[in-house]
């Protein structure tokens, strides 16, 4: 019998590796072979086409989240799932995309989904207002990933900075969005992460009082 030449944990490594140095764009099939030292051909043995190798990188990030046992307080839970899952992303944004619109192919991502549930569920809300919930702080976490890490105020992977030209053509008619876009530049995404996250558990536990 033939031995594989590689793992799907090399060919993910070395996936994700070239998506957190260049960018998702870069992530192609003669990339990775390159990067593995083999042909394109080769690959196919192991993925069936690109899209199932955005799954094993979609699953590489999610296999970086550690949940912490949970306190049976729900305020210290929840937000140590947010950060959890938060710190994750923080450390591969190249692959956020992939996260936002990629299912993992591996039921170890329902892990942290199962964690968030059931902290809140300790919360004594409402089953409705528990998915609510958990919908709030999934969309709060992954949506501010998208807009601070993918695109952050210096630009990511060489991009613009587009932070100061929203400034300077909302400064005649749209004076919030500018004064927003200086806020943004001098903003620091973990900092944001922990007022909005603060600001978030306020509001579930208003709604559970």
């Amino acid at each position: 019998m033939v031995r594989a030449r590689f793992t799907l944990a090399d060919i993910q490594e070395k996936a994700l590796a070239i998506v957190d140095r260049q960018g998702l764009g870069s992530l192609t099939m003669r990339s990775l072979a390159g990067a593995l030292g083999t042909g394109p051909m080769t690959l196919y043995n192991y993925v069936t086409d690109k899209g199932a190798l955005e799954e094993l990188v979609v699953d590489a990030v999610v296999a970086g989240i550690t949940i912490p046992e949970p306190t049976g307080d729900w305020r210290v839970d929840v937000a140590a799932v947010a950060r959890a899952v938060w710190r994750a992303v923080r450390d591969h944004p190249g692959a956020i995309p992939l996260v936002l619109t990629r299912r993992s192919s591996s039921t170890a991502a329902y892990g942290p989904a199962e964690a968030l549930i059931a902290a809140l569920r300790t919360a004594g809300l409402p089953e409705k207002d528990v998915l609510t919930a958990f919908r709030a702080v999934l969309a709060f976490v992954m949506g501010l990933a998208q807009v601070e890490l993918t695109n952050p105020p210096g630009g990511a992977h060489g991009e613009p900075d587009g932070t100061t030209e929203i400034h300077r053509l909302a400064q005649a008619g749209h004076p919030n969005i500018a004064r927003m876009a200086l806020l943004r530049r001098d903003s620091d995404p973990d900092v944001d992460f922990e007022q909005g996250l603060a600001l978030l558990l306020r509001g579930i536990g208003a709604a559970r009082e």
